[in-house]
């Protein structure tokens, strides 16, 4: 049986492991870049859709003040499913938005990648994930002007004619904040869609 000292010797031990161990990452709720999907995850989005968007006006500052506008979203398929492009137009805006996704069938992830018109250019982290059921989750690493933040975009396939998107942002690796959704309701490609691109009016 141990003696007392030697118990005590044993308790001090442990203690300094615990204490030299490197502390674990700090991430917000449920962000993972292991969450794998199906390559038919995103084939509900095909086709043409009509969109209200909402974006916050101010993030990081608690503000509940957001704006609403309309867009019109046109996706095609490559590659027999494993990528697919969609072209988002934001007429009063006068913006457009390109994205691009990818499945990697290694992994069984995808990966989602945004280019906006006014800059150009291909966001060079993309957040990863896929679905499980109707709602798809993928997260990444990013920067809000100079402030590095986690990225969170949930996908949800509520049914035929309707889905649901929405970005968040975590800048303290302890808790969400939403800045951006979107309601999906299916559309005709003949009047929203020219050649796989929205329609200008």
């Amino acid at each position: 049986m141990p003696t007392s000292s030697t118990q005590n010797l044993s308790a001090f031990a442990l203690l300094t492991v615990l204490a030299c161990a490197p502390a674990a990452a700090a991430e917000p709720p449920g962000y993972t870049l292991a969450r794998q999907g199906d390559m038919h995850d995103f084939d509900f989005l095909g086709g043409a859709w009509t969109t209200v968007q909402r974006r916050l006006k101010a993030r990081n500052t608690g503000s509940r003040d957001w704006e609403e506008f309309p867009a019109n979203l046109c996706l095609t398929q490559y590659l027999d499913g494993i990528a697919n492009v969609d072209e988002l137009h934001m007429p009063t805006l006068g913006r457009r938005g390109l994205t691009l996704r990818a499945f990697d069938t290694q992994k069984r992830q995808w990966s989602i990648y945004w280019v906006s018109s006014p800059s150009g250019r291909l966001d060079p982290i993309p957040v990863v994930g896929g679905f499980q059921g109707g709602r798809g989750e993928f997260y990444g690493e990013d920067k809000d002007g100079d402030k590095p933040v986690k990225v969170r975009f949930i996908w949800e396939n509520l049914d035929r004619d309707h889905a649901r998107w929405a970005q968040a942002f975590s800048y303290d690796d302890k808790t969400w904040e939403t800045n951006w959704t979107a309601e999906f309701t299916r559309a005709d490609p003949a009047r929203v869609c020219d050649q796989g691109r929205p329609r200008r009016s």
